[in-house]
């Protein structure tokens, strides 16, 4: 077996162990081990402690630590069925006054060397409720049962994968990277279009592309729930006079639709979406006459 004791740490109420191992020990296995303990401890087996000649522990299996150096006698703690160890340390009387015990830590110590951690008694109590105040504290927060935790947060992961591909959709329409980019003058007038329509999505889009272009101007139509026009003009026009405010609403108004914002971005809404078609393919008309 190539697992060995190579240091521990035994206090009243947690304790350290470091062994020898080739790599982490997974959780399913360390659940494994701990209900093994707490088996073991719910017993309340005896404890006998007594002292032997080292060759005769030995002998009857004691396990004794590499390197380590014994007298002739030495001490041999023995859990019937469980453990036989040599061992100079003070220990209970029975595994039932450890009460409970609970793994905290498992890490690595150093090379081919694991640690785990764990606590006893009443301080192992204590981290079990602390555990059920956060899980408590979570479910409250996502609003749910702590039964259905876990499930809450795989549907927000899900979620958020959504949304992380409507932003790229929406990053790839705001850099223009959709192709639709026409000169009009000596400036730029980006064309796209968009299922998304989140508002904070949008001008979050808007704001970054009006951060990586100079006498440009993005005209994002939106498709969702809420049909939109939403444009954004570089601060370089906007000192200008260049208005996102009048080209939105001058948009919008080939639909039935209005609105209006500030200079450097403006969203407005859609009358009749089936003339979307024709606000897009007057855009540039009305960008020509608003931006001069």
């Amino acid at each position: 077996m190539h697992v060995r004791q190579a240091g521990s740490v035994v206090a009243p109420e947690r304790l350290r162990f470091d062994f020898s191992h080739h790599g982490p020990i997974k959780g399913d296995q360390l659940a494994v081990i701990e209900a093994e303990v707490n088996a073991h401890i719910w017993e309340n087996l005896p404890i006998a402690t007594r002292q032997m000649a080292y060759k005769d522990a030995v002998a009857a299996g004691a396990m004794a630590l590499f390197g380590e150096k014994y007298g002739d006698v030495v001490r041999v703690v023995d859990v019937p069925g469980v453990s036989l160890e040599l061992c100079g340390g003070t220990h209970v009387g029975a595994t039932g006054q450890i009460a409970l015990f609970r793994f905290t830590h498992e890490t690595g110590a150093a090379a081919g060397v694991r640690r785990i951690e764990a606590l006893t008694g009443p301080t192992a109590y204590r981290y079990a409720l602390e555990a059920q105040h956060r899980l408590a504290e979570a479910s409250g927060l996502l609003k749910t049962q702590p039964e259905h935790l876990a499930r809450r947060i795989e549907a927000m992961l899900e979620e958020n994968k959504k949304l992380e591909k409507r932003v790229a959709e929406l990053l790839k329409a705001g850099t223009g990277e959709t192709g639709n980019v026409q000169r009009i003058g000596d400036l730029e007038l980006h064309l796209s279009e968009s299922s998304v329509d989140d508002r904070d999505q949008i001008t979050a889009i808007m704001d970054g592309f009006r951060a990586k272009h100079k006498r440009a101007i993005s005209v994002l139509f939106t498709t969702g729930e809420r049909a939109g026009i939403h444009v954004a003009v570089t601060d370089d026009l906007v000192s200008k006079g260049v208005k996102a405010g009048e080209i939105a609403n001058a948009i919008a108004s080939t639909t039935g639709g209005k609105g209006g914002g500030r200079p450097h971005f403006a969203s407005a809404g859609v009358g009749d979406v089936t003339k979307l078609g024709e606000a897009r393919a007057r855009t540039p008309e009305i960008v020509r006459d608003l931006a001069r």
